[in-house]
């Protein structure tokens, strides 16, 4: 059981990054799938690290994130 919280604690720290992307575009009025996927995939080792720790590793791992991804870390200027 502790596995799975440890698991579910990392997802828990991710939130708010996808949530903080998808709060930005939403402003700008087009639907967002974010980055939540990649960041399983590609970061999970730093899930606990906090945001910037996040988006520092999907810097880091750029040419393999979906396009979805991608495209929302260039509008927001990453």
């Amino acid at each position: 059981m502790t596995g799975r919280r440890h698991i579910m604690a990392r997802f828990l720290f991710v939130i708010p990054f996808v949530l903080l992307v998808s709060a930005a575009s939403a402003q700008s009025g087009r639907p967002d799938p974010g980055c939540a996927r990649d960041v399983s995939r590609h970061c999970r080792s730093v899930m606990n690290d906090g945001d910037m720790a996040v988006l520092a590793c999907l810097k880091q791992n750029r040419a393999r994130l979906s396009r979805a991804c991608e495209k929302v870390l260039t509008e927001h200027g990453q």
